[in-house]
């Protein structure tokens, strides 16, 4: 059938865009939309993971896999153009024939002024596809930051870019006083205080900080990218896997286009990144780790299949189904069923 514009069209706010490195300036297309946060890998190559957007600028570049403070290289990402990006030289992300994977999102263009929290934040929020982009700067003391989603996030990643320090991580399936590190294996720690979140989840308006230095040290300034469940568009959920190669269902409402997934309570699992546009049939198993500049690993895993609800593991690997919890972020390729209740499989 054909899919309205808006959210019976998910590749309107995120779209996988593949590209091979040329070594010199070089634009992508065919992403469908300007992006704000752009997230690039090398498939073929063991370099670091890169992310840009739109609130921070151009060329200032982080690197989810390491602690690293923000980088600022006129050779990154040189533009967020209408139909993708530009990037310049540098080879992290546009090394001569390596190949590349970026994920894309869109938020809304230019940050605005936000006073919903005790800090004053700079913010682009999508209130239509449940993602937003946060700059603000720490005090130091127990504070609350806009995020201007108009509904509470179910995942926030922080990073402090002044400085090293880790990628703080809150999801819904773990307490408002734990925390995961999107650079590390890491299970999650909880200090049964309100040391990262002030204990207390997001809201409608705002996410709470507490006083831990990677969240809000005084004068820092932070970076912080904010998620919402949209049906039919993106899911933050958690499962118990169960060790078996027939793995558990979990329903998503949609077909995933993408997959983030981290087991939380055993500190040897990776973040696993899949996505249709690298694997195009099932089982999906090129998998990509937020924590290592890994080239791509296509093991054989069999991580997940992709079906039209959601998603089921096909292995025993740890990535994804050892008898231990998950939580997962997926968003999707197609809903299930669309706005109007139309079934998305119908023809």
């Amino acid at each position: 059938m054909a899919y309205t514009n808006g959210l019976d069209k998910p590749s309107d706010y995120f779209n996988t865009k593949l590209y091979t490195g040329t070594g010199s300036e070089l634009a992508i297309t065919g992403v469908g939309f300007q992006p704000d946060w752009v997230w690039t890998k090398s498939r073929s190559n063991t370099l670091n993971h890169n992310v840009y957007d739109s609130v921070r600028g151009v060329n200032k570049g982080l690197k989810p896999n390491t602690n690293d403070a923000e980088f600022d290289d006129a050779q990154s990402l040189k533009s967020f153009n209408s139909d993708g990006f530009t990037v310049g030289t540098d080879s992290h992300i546009n090394t001569s024939s390596a190949t590349f994977a970026s994920w894309n999102w869109k938020a809304n263009g230019a940050a605005s002024s936000n006073t919903d929290g005790s800090i004053t934040s700079s913010v682009s929020a999508n209130t239509t596809s449940g993602f937003s982009i946060v700059s603000y700067t720490g005090t130091g003391s127990a504070a609350t930051v806009g995020h201007g989603l108009s509904t509470a996030p179910k995942m926030v990643i922080v990073k402090n870019r002044g400085t090293t320090g880790e990628w703080i991580t809150w999801h819904t399936g773990i307490s408002n006083q734990a925390k995961l590190s999107l650079n590390t294996t890491d299970a999650l720690y909880n200090p049964g205080t309100g040391l990262y979140w002030n204990s207390t989840s997001p809201t409608s308006s705002v996410f709470s900080i507490g006083t831990s230095g990677s969240l809000n040290a005084n004068t820092n300034t932070y970076i912080a990218y904010c998620f919402a469940d949209v049906q039919g568009y993106s899911k933050f959920g958690s499962y118990t896997g169960n060790g078996n190669v027939d793995g558990p269902f979990i329903y998503t409402g949609f077909k995933p286009a993408f997959v983030l997934v981290k087991a939380t309570t055993v500190t040897n699992e990776n973040w696993v990144i899949l996505d249709n546009k690298r694997d195009t049939f099932n089982p999906q198993d090129s998998s990509l780790y937020p924590n290592l500049s890994n080239a791509e690993d296509a093991d054989g895993a069999d991580y997940f299949d992709f079906v039209s609800n959601g998603m089921k593991p096909r292995t025993t690997n740890g990535g994804s189904n050892r008898a231990i919890p998950y939580i997962y972020m997926a968003f999707a390729e197609n809903p299930f069923v669309t706005s109007t209740g139309v079934p998305a499989t119908a023809r």
